[in-house]
């Protein structure tokens, strides 16, 4: 009887083994997966994409964009706003010599030259602002007269058909916004001071009958732009070396009626 016995604990013991296969198998662990054990090596969550309204590109367009699409709305000639700014500019003020419009234009860059000569650090090392500006103005250049030859709005004196958008005032907004972006750090006068004199050319403008209100505001959107799109696709940083800091110019008088300019260079680490 004891081999029957044992046979029936058998079967029973297989029975009880295919009813429960977890209690009666062993399930292997699998191997940890090392293929991408480099991707995120400290476990953290990766982070969530910044809004689109949150970029650099989308507040860094946003007021020149706004600035740009008014004056396109209102370029209607001599109408609208467009002709009340007019009567109220040549009513208020005398046309002035149109050498000061040519002349005012650039005088953002003389402050952005005689703040950094004065021994105030710009964000940028010289060369790569020069870099700067040679790509803003590029761009600037490009859109306006771009824009000029589409649009071929009249002038307010009749003189031709080149308008819309004012390529004085763009220029000299775009000198203004260097000189913010270079010395914001410092002071924001310095800023305050470059703008004031970018809004003076966009009234010469307008004083001397050269452009409509439609067209200075749109002016002023296009080099404020293209001040924003130099920085943002500016990479050359030459390594983040302080590169030209340390060269200075100052005049010069070498008796006998002579003068010269002087270079200095002062070695930074």
């Amino acid at each position: 009887m004891r081999p029957f016995l044992l046979t029936r604990i058998a079967a029973v013991a297989l029975l009880i083994g295919g009813i429960h296969p977890a209690s009666a198998q062993v399930v292997p662990v699998p191997a940890p997966d090392t293929t991408r054990k480099y991707e995120n090596p400290a476990g953290m969550s990766s982070p969530e994409k910044a809004k689109w309204y949150k970029s650099k590109l989308f507040r860094a367009s946003v007021i020149p964009a706004a600035l740009i699409t008014y004056g396109a709305i209102t370029a209607q000639g001599n109408a609208g706003i467009n002709r009340e700014g007019r009567e109220f500019a040549l009513k208020q003020f005398r046309p002035v010599n149109k050498m000061i419009d040519n002349t005012v234009i650039f005088l953002p860059y003389l402050e952005l030259g005689a703040v950094a000569l004065a021994g105030v650090e710009s964000r940028d090392d010289r060369i790569n602002t020069l870099l700067i500006i040679a790509k803003g103005e590029a761009i600037m250049l490009a859109s306006v007269y771009a824009v000029k030859y589409l649009s071929r709005e009249q002038r307010p004196d009749g003189s031709n058909n080149q308008s819309f958008p004012s390529g004085h005032t763009a220029q000299a907004f775009l000198a203004a916004s260097i000189v913010h972006t270079e010395f914001r750090d410092k002071s924001q006068w310095y800023g305050v001071g470059a703008y004031t004199i970018a809004s003076s050319v966009a009234a010469l403008r307008m004083i001397n009958d050269k452009h409509w209100q439609s067209d200075v505001v749109a002016g002023a959107g296009f080099g404020i732009l293209s001040a924003h799109l130099a920085y943002l696709s500016h990479r050359n940083r030459w390594g983040r070396k302080s590169i030209g800091r340390g060269i200075g110019l100052a005049p010069a008088y070498f008796g006998s009626g002579a003068s010269g300019m002087t270079i200095t260079w002062r070695a930074t680490r």
